[in-house]
Order: C-alpha cells, then sequence, then structure tokens
C-alpha cells in the first residue's frame, strides 16, 4: 500500500478544505480534522461521506471513505482540547482563521511542530504577526504569501526545517502477520489487516471461526453511559460508532450478517436508578438518535406491557450473531489469508526476526515478523503472554422458543437481557461465574429464567427445557480491552511511564474484550494496524494509553517501587 499524505486541520469548517484536499489527492489521503462545531449531516455535499457522517458527539470519529484510499478522523471538540491527544506523523497543515477556544500562538506553533514529519508544509490565516513569530521559533521557516485586494487575512506558507536532531522515521513494516484466534477479535483484524495489503495466516484450534466466546446466538451491541463521561464511557463511545460506521460500509447489519439495528432498552433497576439515567440523558446533551430516556409509560408503550421506572433508548442499538459477522470479515480477507484451522498454537519462539509458532508434536504451523495474539485467555496458556491479568468469566444464556416470551421488536436489558427470536430462538442472559465448568446448569438457567421474569410481564418459562450456551469471556482487572505491543515481563527493571516499559518484539495482543466484543472488534483491530503501519491512531492519545498491555506492569512496579 502506497505511503500516506497525513494532513492536519485545526478546523474542518464546513469540510470545503477536505473535499478539495480529496480531490486533488491521487495516493492514499489521512485527513485529521479537529471540529469544535462539526457541520450537519444534512450540509454534507458529497453522498458518501454523508452517509458515514457520525453524530456529533465528543471525541474522535473515524471514517473510512474511497475503498480506504481516504481516511477522515474527526475530532469533535476545542482546539485547546483536542490538539495534545492527536497522535500522528504530519506532512502539511491547514490553519483557517482562527477561532474562540485556540490556545496561545507558542503553544499552537510548539504543538504543530511536535507533529511535523520533516519538511511538512503548513498554511495559515494569521490575524496578526505573533503566529509568524512564534512558528519561526518553532522551526517552521515562513513567508506572507501574496494577497488579492479582497484578502482580509494574510496567508503565511511555512515549511518545517528545525536544525534539532529529529528522531528517525520508523521503517515501513514487512506486511506479513500470523494472527492466533478467530473470534471476532482476530477476525475483525485479519480484515483489517489483509484490506491494507498484508499477508496473514490465521491460527484456529477449533475447525471453524466463532467457537468459544464468538459462538453465541446473539450478542448485543450498544454505548455505554456515566455520569463524569469517563475512560471507558468514552472509549466505548468512539467503538460503538466506528463499528457502526464499519457495518454500514460492509452492507449493514441484517444484510451483511446476521443482527439487527432494532434498538436497545435499557429499564431501571430502581427509582433512584431512573433519576440517574434521566440525569445522565440531560446532562450528557446527547443526539436523540444516540440516546433518549422514557419515562415509565413511554417505555411501558414501546414494550407493550408495564414497566416502573422506564430506562434508556439507544435506537441504533440492537443485536448481531457473532460467527456471521466472522465470517463476513474473513470472506472480504480473500486470497491474502490463509486459514490454519484445527490446530492449536502452543509454543511461540523468535527465530531469525520472525515468530515461529509450533504445534504440541513441534510441527510449524505459521511464522513471520509479526504475531497477534487473538485467543482470548487462551494467550496466557502461552509463555510469553503467561504474567497478563486475564481471566475467564463464565457466562451461561438461555435459549427459548418464542412462544414463552411476548413479542419483542427490540432488545431489552436491566440485569440481564432477552434479544427478539431469531430462527425460532429467544435469547436470555448471561450469567457471570469465575469456574470452568462448560456444561448447562439447572441453577443458571433458573437465574436467567428469574431475570427474565423480572424485566418483562407475561412470560411463561416456568419449565421450559434446560437449553442454551456457556461462554467464557475474556476480561482484564479494569474491563478495558489490551490493545498493541505486549511486555516483557522478565526484562522489566524500574518503571515510571508506558514508553519504560520493555516490550517483546514483533508480539501483539488483541485480548480483554470481555461481554462487548462486538464493539470493540472493529476499532481495536484498526487501532492495532494503525500501530504496525505507523500510521495516526484512531482516537485520542489518553484513550490509547488506557489500552496498552503494559499498563498493569507499569502499576505492579510503581507500587513496588
Amino acid at each position: 500500500m502506497s505511503a500516506r499524505h497525513v494532513v492536519l486541520a485545526t478546523d474542518f469548517g464546513d469540510g470545503a478544505h477536505f473535499m478539495a484536499t480529496w480531490a486533488a489527492n491521487a495516493g492514499v489521503l489521512h485527513y485529521i480534522a479537529i471540529a469544535p462545531q462539526p457541520p450537519a449531516a444534512a450540509d454534507i455535499t458529497d453522498p458518501q461521506l454523508r452517509a458515514l457522517w457520525s453524530l456529533p458527539m465528543p471525541g474522535t470519529h473515524r471514517i473510512v471513505l474511497d475503498d480506504g484510499r481516504v481516511t477522515l478522523d474527526l475530532m469533535v471538540g476545542t482546539l485547546d482540547a483536542m490538539l495534545p491527544q492527536v497522535a500522528a506523523r504530519v506532512q502539511a497543515f491547514y490553519l483557517p482563521a482562527a477561532a474562540g477556544g485556540q490556545p496561545a500562538a507558542r503553544t499552537l506553533a510548539r504543538a504543530l511542530a511536535g507533529l511535523a514529519a520533516p519538511g511538512a508544509t503548513l498554511q495559515a490565516q494569521a490575524p496578526d504577526e505573533a503566529l509568524v513569530w512564534a512558528l519561526t521559533a518553532a522551526g517552521f521557516v515562513c513567508e506572507v504569501a501574496a494577497q488579492s485586494p479582497a484578502d482580509s487575512v494574510p496567508d503565511i506558507r511555512a515549511v518545517y526545517a528545525s536544525r534539532s536532531p529529529q528522531p528517525p522515521a520508523p521503517p515501513e513494516p514487512v506486511r506479513r502477520a500470523v494472527v492466533i484466534g478467530a473470534g471476532v477479535a482476530g477476525s475483525a483484524l485479519c480484515e483489517r489487516l489483509c484490506a491494507r495489503g498484508w499477508e496473514v495466516a490465521l491460527i484456529e484450534r477449533h475447525d471453524g471461526p466463532a467457537q468459544e466466546a464468538s459462538g453465541n446466538h446473539a450478542g448485543i451491541f450498544m454505548p455505554l453511559l456515566s455520569k463524569d463521561d469517563n475512560i471507558p464511557t468514552r472509549l466505548t463511545r468512539t467503538a460503538y460508532l466506528f463499528a457502526l460506521r464499519e457495518w454500514q460500509r460492509m452492507g449493514g447489519v441484517g444484510q451483511a450478517f446476521k443482527g439487527a439495528s432494532c434498538g436497545v432498552l435499557q429499564l431501571a433497576r430502581d427509582a433512584d436508578h431512573a433519576r440517574v439515567q434521566r440525569e445522565v440523558v440531560e446532562a450528557g446533551d446527547y443526539p436523540s438518535q444516540y440516546v433518549r430516556w422514557l419515562d415509565a409509560p413511554a417505555a411501558s408503550d414501546l414494550l407493550g406491557s408495564a414497566t416502573p421506572h422506564g430506562g434508556w433508548l439507544f435506537e441504533q442499538a440492537g443485536w448481531a450473531r457473532p460467527s456471521s459477522l466472522c465470517e463476513t470479515m474473513l470472506a472480504a480477507c480473500g486470497e491474502r489469508l490463509r486459514r490454519v484451522f484445527h490446530a492449536e498454537a502452543l509454543t511461540l519462539a523468535r527465530v531469525d526476526g520472525e515468530w515461529q509458532v509450533r504445534a504440541a508434536d513441534g510441527a510449524l504451523l505459521a511464522q513471520a515478523p509479526t504475531l497477534i495474539l487473538a485467543n482470548g485467555t487462551g494467550a496466557t496458556r502461552l509463555a510469553q503472554a503467561a504474567e497478563l491479568p486475564l481471566s475467564a468469566l463464565r457466562g451461561q444464556v438461555t435459549h427459548l422458543t418464542p412462544d414463552r416470551v411476548p413479542a419483542l421488536s427490540l432488545v431489552v436489558c436491566r440485569e440481564g437481557y432477552v434479544t427478539p427470536p431469531s430462527d425460532g430462538v429467544v435469547c436470555a442472559g448471561a450469567t457471570y461465574g469465575t469456574d470452568e465448568d462448560p456444561a448447562l446448569r439447572p441453577s443458571c438457567h433458573e437465574e436467567n429464567l428469574a431475570r427474565l421474569a423480572d424485566m418483562l410481564a407475561g412470560v411463561s418459562a416456568a419449565g421450559a427445557p434446560l437449553a442454551g450456551r456457556v461462554g467464557f469471556r475474556c476480561a482484564a482487572p479494569d474491563r478495558l480491552p489490551l490493545a498493541g505491543p505486549l511486555p516483557d515481563y522478565p526484562s522489566a527493571g524500574r518503571l515510571e511511564q508506558l514508553s519504560d516499559v520493555p516490550r517483546l518484539p514483533g508480539l501483539y495482543g488483541l485480548l480483554g474484550y470481555a461481554s462487548r466484543g462486538l464493539i470493540w472488534a472493529p476499532l481495536m483491530a484498526e487501532f492495532l494496524v494503525s500501530q504496525l503501519e505507523h500510521t495516526p491512531l484512531p482516537m485520542e492519545a489518553s484513550l490509547a494509553a488506557a489500552l496498552d498491555p503494559g499498563r498493569f506492569l507499569l502499576k505492579e512496579r510503581r507500587r513496588s517501587q
């Protein structure tokens, strides 16, 4: 894949500069735009962009266009807040006339210099000379462009030519990789790698994809809300909205793979929880398509039966069959993907710059310079990942026939969840446990049915036969994924920050998706491929740090130092 031309605009405006840059660019374009006030979808003239336009919510919204040749990262927030969160090497800067919330000229110039690739160009509209002096001091060679009589604001043209030592550009990766695990994590990664021109060997111990945690009949996709809009909430929002856009690019939920964007109604547990739910929606000022608060009468009307406390309605959320999604993503890989199924990876060794993956009998299953573990808690059975703090959470889902549950047009959840029928099956669940028993248990079945009856009036599940599925979710202590280079525990000395954590060369992880694998998978795959290819990250730098697999080793050493 050809090198990316990375552009950073300090304000998206009405999108005219982006569209002009897209039209003029013949290669691969990556356009990062900070957008204090993004335009509405109705104001976007290009139909492809308008169809994928994101809701106007804080955070980073990656939009992939033109079959992957154009990427737009729309960072919704003030320049002052978002510029420090950019993680990219930029070849061209565009600074329209200064708007409110802009940092001081010196701060702005230093931040741009920190992102600039050698020889980066800059075009800016400057209301005074302060920015010129600041850019010059930061290493840019500036000149004021010729003006027409109608221009009220001069243009500045600049080239970054700092004399201070520059870090060397990272080498181009050898685009060959081995991925272990064919659930939603590994399948999404294979699709992204192959789309970027990588040759991938996918190792899976079963004879097909999505046989373990990703094998449930139906999984739920929905966002997470909190009063303080904390890191898990922000990460989940970014992942959820990215997943919706990527599934739309694939052809749509229910078309490209089995599922439905039917909506999810999250009922309040009690009166106090209902009050909190209402306050969160009011304080967050969320678009109604993202979430609405429904009082008890409105929620009851939607359900078709009485519910006492109301709840959150996520209109764009729904359910999907993970196995169908995995099959669709793997099919998109084409001939770049080699499937090595019914083969369990038991030993890893780095030999002459490549990872060799071998089976129990010593047979070589695959080898490549880059190896990614996407096999959940199975990763901890490999020596190189044995110290990662991952645990298996046992979840039992109950399967019911539609006649035992009132007709539903959307997913309903509270302490548990219930899905609309699909292929004659209604899913209700799911339990949480820490034991390793894979067999269906009557006690867990009864627990699911009790929660279901508490959610919905008219359930006649008493005496329902024991049917369902047991899966084991892989979770980290903070319930966030591990996405990135794996730490080298034996080599770790004194650690002060993440950059001090030693890494195993060429070894990465996509692990710990817990019960949100459907929405984590697309963004985490995009995030890891961006790391592998040294391209801009699809999220703010602070969120990227929260996903680093080295975070637990760092915390451990900080406590002991």
